[in-house]
C-alpha cells in the first residue's frame, strides 16, 4: 500500500468517527465485526428503508434503480475496526500528507483554478490555503475520489454494529440527491465511509452546504472543481470560519517559559503571548489583534504552535488534531509558505496501544476522566496527561511517553478531575 493510499485510509476512518462528513465529534469504535447478514436479511433492512426514503420524497423508481444489483459487502465494515498500524506518530502522518510531491501538484492547481479560489476567498471569507489544504489532503486534487458504490457502503454500515443509525440517515440522505438528480447511481462512488467529490462531503453535507459555484445549475462536486472549492469555502464559512484571522502559526518559545495549563487550554491574547516573549517561528510580528492557545503535540522539543478558533473549524471537517495541522500546513505550504522550523522528536520512544490503555488505566484510578480506556492516545486524552503533569509539578506539555509512564507507576491515587 503506498503512502498516499494509507493516508487515505487513515482519513477515511477519521471522518467516520467524526461522524459530520465533513466532521464533528469523536465516537466509540467497535472490537471485533458482528456477523454478516444473510441475502434474505440484507433484502429485508433494505425494504425497510422504503417509507423513510418515501417520507424524503424519494420515489419508488429511484429507490429500486439506486439498490439493483446491490449487496452487503463485508469488506466496507471490515474497516471500521481500529487497527494498530493506523496508531502512528503525528511527524509520520504528516511527512505523508505534507509531502513536495502534494505541495508542488498544489501550486500547479492552485494556478489552473485560481479563479474559482479566488472567488470563494472573496464570497466566503475563507482562506485559500485552506481551501487547497483540504482538497489535497482528501483527494489529492481530485485525483482519488474514492472507488466504492455510495449506496452500498452506506446500507452495509448502517445494517452493521458500527453506529448504524447515523449510516442509514446518510444513506437516505444519498437517496435523496439520487432523487434530485444530482448524480446517476452508478457515478455515485466514494470512500468506504461514503464520503463523496473532489472534497469528500458525506451526503447530509452536501445535502446542506454543497452550491451551485459556476452557475451552470448543478451541484457538482465530483466532475466539477469550482463546485467543489466553493461547497469546501461554503462549510468552513458556516461553521464559523473568522475572516481575516488565522488558523494559526508556529511559535517559538523563549528560554525559562513557565507553561500552565492555561495555555493550553484556554484562548488568550496574541499580545499577552508576546508579552511573555513568545515569537512567530517564520519571524513575522504577531497579529495586531485576536487570540489563541498553544497546541504542543511532541513536547517542547518538536514545533510548537499558536492556534485560533479558525483551527477548530478545520476540525470541524474531520475531528482529527493531526488531520486538521496537515490540512493547515499543506494548504501554508501551497500559498508559498515555508516549512516548519523546528523538528519532530522522531527518535524519541513512542507508547505502544497497550501502553496507552495502561496509562489510561492508571490515570482513572487515580480520579481523573479519560473516558474509554481504548489505547487511543487523542486530544481527549493528550488534556487529561496535561492535568495530571500540571499535579505533579511537570511541564503540561500532553506529551505522553514511556519515561510519564514509567513515573507514573508510583502515583497516588487521586479525587476525580
Amino acid at each position: 500500500m503506498t503512502s498516499f493510499l494509507l493516508s487515505r485510509r487513515a482519513f477515511a476512518l477519521g471522518l467516520a468517527l467524526s461522524l459530520a462528513g465533513p466532521a464533528a465529534a469523536e465516537k466509540r469504535v467497535p472490537t471485533k465485526l458482528a456477523p454478516a447478514p444473510s441475502s434474505a436479511q440484507f433484502a429485508k433492512f433494505i425494504a425497510s428503508l422504503w417509507p423513510a426514503a418515501q417520507k424524503e420524497g424519494v420515489t419508488r423508481e429511484t429507490f429500486d434503480a439506486a439498490f439493483k444489483g446491490v449487496s452487503f459487502d463485508p469488506k466496507i465494515v471490515a474497516h471500521t475496526i481500529v487497527q494498530a498500524e493506523f496508531v502512528r506518530p503525528i511527524w509520520t502522518y504528516l511527512a505523508s500528507a505534507v509531502s513536495e510531491r502534494r505541495i508542488e501538484a498544489g501550486r500547479a492547481k492552485y494556478e489552473e483554478q485560481r479563479r474559482w479560489v479566488d472567488k470563494a476567498v472573496h464570497d466566503y471569507g475563507v482562506d485559500a490555503s485552506l481551501i487547497m489544504g483540504i482538497w489535497g489532503v482528501e483527494t489529492e486534487f481530485g485525483a482519488f475520489e474514492g472507488s466504492d458504490y455510495v449506496i452500498r457502503a452506506l446500507a452495509s454500515l448502517a445494517l452493521s454494529n458500527y453506529q448504524p443509525e447515523y449510516f442509514r440517515g446518510e444513506l437516505i440522505a444519498a437517496l435523496t440527491i439520487l432523487e434530485n438528480g444530482d448524480i446517476d447511481p452508478k457515478a455515485m462512488l466514494g470512500s468506504w465511509a461514503g464520503a463523496m467529490g473532489q472534497t469528500q462531503f458525506m451526503p447530509s453535507s452536501y445535502l446542506k452546504y454543497a452550491v451551485d459555484f459556476d452557475g451552470d445549475s448543478k451541484r457538482d462536486i465530483w466532475t466539477d472543481a469550482a463546485d467543489a472549492i466553493g461547497s469546501t469555502a461554503n462549510y468552513l464559512a458556516e461553521h464559523g470560519w473568522k475572516r481575516g484571522a488565522p488558523w494559526g502559526f508556529e511559535i517559538e518559545l523563549p528560554d525559562g517559559f513557565e507553561l500552565t495549563l492555561e495555555d493550553t487550554d484556554n484562548s488568550t491574547s496574541f499580545s499577552e503571548f508576546a508579552r511573555r516573549g513568545v515569537q512567530r517561528a517564520d519571524g513575522k510580528p504577531m497579529p495586531a489583534s485576536g487570540e489563541g492557545r498553544l497546541m504542543i503535540l511532541a513536547g517542547s522539543s518538536g514545533p510548537i504552535f499558536l492556534v485560533t478558533g479558525n483551527f477548530n473549524v478545520i476540525k470541524s471537517y474531520n475531528n482529527s488534531t493531526s488531520y486538521a495541522l496537515a490540512v493547515a500546513l499543506l494548504g501554508d505550504r501551497i500559498l508559498g509558505g515555508a516549512a516548519l522550523s523546528g523538528e519532530w522528536p522522531v527518535h524519541d520512544p513512542q507508547l505502544t496501544p497497550p501502553q496507552v490503555k495502561d496509562m489510561q488505566t492508571r490515570l482513572a484510578k487515580m480520579g481523573y476522566d479519560v473516558g474509554d480506556i481504548d489505547g487511543r492516545a487523542g486530544e481527549g486524552f493528550r488534556a487529561v496527561v496535561r492535568r495530571y503533569q500540571a499535579k505533579m509539578g511537570e511541564a503540561p506539555d500532553g506529551y505522553a511517553t514511556p519515561s510519564l509512564l514509567k513515573r507514573m507507576t508510583g502515583a497516588a491515587p487521586e479525587r476525580k478531575r
